[in-house]
């Protein structure tokens, strides 16, 4: 991307997409402790300097993984993150979506706008062809945001994934690049 950026991958009008950094984890795991209500019992971002270092390393060092901070630009601050977990190249070229906005940000469109901005960033530069999301069939607000950002649901998995000590019935929800024309790397 260009160097008038700045510290950001991609930007749109509110929001600045960028990498995630282990001296972010003070202000990550405050977003994250402010949030409990707005995240439970779908999602459970790290809480403590200990567990986002561990998750952010994760991220930073795993090649299968590519995590983004959605930031406001006015500001800098962290309205939320998408990760793009489990990438697999070759034939595939496909990822499974994680992602959460924080309380202070929801339900203003940051994470709407963030998300469009991975969007372009993995069919661009990452050269993938599809991501998925796996959603509870219950978080009204996920399924919002990926069916207003062009995801097509696909089908349905009971028992899919373990969340907060129980195995989950997920929606399987899907997009791909030749959905996408305009986001597709040339």
């Amino acid at each position: 991307m260009s160097d008038d950026l700045g510290p950001y991958l991609a930007t749109g009008p509110r929001v600045g997409l960028r990498p995630f950094r282990l001296d972010d984890g003070e202000e990550f795991t405050a977003r994250a402790r402010e949030s409990r209500a707005l995240h439970a019992p779908w999602l459970f971002p790290p809480r403590t300097p200990e567990a986002y270092a561990a998750y952010a390393r994760q991220l930073l060092d795993d090649p299968a993984r590519a995590g983004f901070l959605v930031c406001e630009r006015d500001s800098g601050g962290i309205a939320g993150f998408v990760n793009i977990n489990n990438i697999v190249r070759g034939a595939f070229l496909s990822g499974a979506l994680g992602y959460g906005a924080f309380a202070h940000a929801a339900g203003r469109g940051l994470l709407s706008e963030g998300l469009r901005l991975v969007l372009a960033y993995a069919f661009g530069p990452l050269g993938l062809h599809r991501l998925e999301a796996n959603i509870q069939p219950r978080n009204t607000a996920s399924r919002t945001l990926v069916r207003r950002a062009g995801f097509r649901l696909e089908g349905f998995s009971p028992a899919m994934l373990f969340i907060d000590g129980a195995w989950r019935d997920h929606e399987r929800w899907a997009t791909t690049a030749d959905q996408r024309p305009d986001m597709r790397r040339s």
